[in-house]
């Protein structure tokens, strides 16, 4: 590849983690209608209808090829159309990497627990039972902003952290390695993942009826989450010394309890704040993040928010930055 082609495709790249970045913050979730994560939604609704009566794990491998070949095939057709152009490419592209995340939305759930708290708790307990899957009908204020960080900071790995991950290991891949359509894959990979974590969400579940078909979808997702959450707890680590939080108890309670969580990757994220913030996350029965040195309190999803914040830019600037470097000596 030529230095103009390959300097070209470099700054193509950049600019799409940019722009989709920019599109999620200030427009935030596509419309329902046309969001790829409800269409591959729609489609494991499909597949699972057909292969569950499979009473055997090769259920969900059936499920997974499913879904994966038809969203191949729409992925594929939008491309072949949109890169006739390359503007149209740009666009089509930013706009569909930023489907894969969700930072706008996890901001700003995380905020409207903290102002339903100052209204009523009623109202607050509402809002965080669409987050978590337990029974909210009578937590105290405590375990509402518990389970309110929690859902923040789990969610920093699946909603922006790994998408983006995989989006620049393949954008090495494409930039040196470069085949026909090589284009495409910038694109597949991060949505690939995305339908993993979908697949995961609606089908990994411990009951009588997913129990099969659930097992390769969860077994996938916790290996595709395995680096980016441990390189997410670590950014939250950093961020934490940077605000002015307990960030040496943030990495100590990070490699204590991390791996407390039923899940092997959600509580580098979520211990971490706890450290960082010097408090006690608890999902009853399930696991204790964290030490109880001071009452935790609504100003505690504020700090999250600011925390989760500084985390994903921190991110952001360290993959342009290392692409850049990557680029620049390879």
């Amino acid at each position: 590849m030529s230095g103009i082609v390959s300097f070209k495709l470099f700054l193509f790249i950049i600019l799409i983690l940019i722009a989709s970045l920019m599109i999620d913050i200030i427009f935030g979730e596509l419309p329902t209608r046309i969001h790829p994560v409800v269409i591959v939604g729609s489609l494991i609704s499909f597949f699972k209808n057909i292969f569950i009566k499979i009473r055997s794990r090769i259920s969900g491998l059936l499920v997974i090829i499913g879904v994966c070949c038809v969203s191949s095939v729409i992925l594929f057709i939008i491309y072949l159309i949109s890169s006739y152009n390359i503007i149209l490419l740009f666009i089509i592209f930013s706009i569909l990497l930023s489907s894969s995340y969700s930072i706008n939305m996890l901001l700003q759930t995380a905020v409207d627990v903290e102002n339903a708290l100052n209204e009523s708790i009623d109202k607050a307990r509402q809002l965080v039972s669409y987050l978590v899957s337990r029974n909210t009908d009578e937590l105290t204020e405590s375990f509402i902003v518990s389970a309110a960080v929690e859902s923040l900071t789990e969610n920093i790995t699946d909603s922006y952290v790994a998408p983006v991950f995989y989006y620049f290991i393949i954008g090495l891949i494409t930039l040196y390695y470069p085949v026909n359509h090589y284009l495409f894959a910038l694109i597949l990979i991060p949505m690939f993942y995305r339908i993993f974590n979908t697949l995961d969400a609606m089908l990994g579940y411990q009951t009588d009826e997913l129990i099969n078909i659930g097992f390769f979808p969860a077994k996938i997702d916790d290996i595709l989450n395995f680096i980016p959450s441990r390189i997410a707890g670590i950014f939250v680590v950093i961020s934490a010394y940077l605000l002015g939080l307990d960030g040496k108890n943030a990495y100590k309670i990070m490699r204590r309890d991390a791996r407390k969580c039923p899940s092997p990757n959600s509580g580098y994220t979520m211990a971490t704040t706890a450290g960082a913030l010097n408090i006690q996350l608890v999902k009853k029965g399930t696991y204790i993040l964290g030490d109880d040195n001071k009452k935790i309190t609504s100003d505690d999803i504020s700090k999250a928010v600011k925390l989760s914040k500084l985390t994903i830019i921190l991110f952001t600037i360290t993959v342009i930055l290392l692409f850049t470097l990557l680029y620049v000596i390879l």
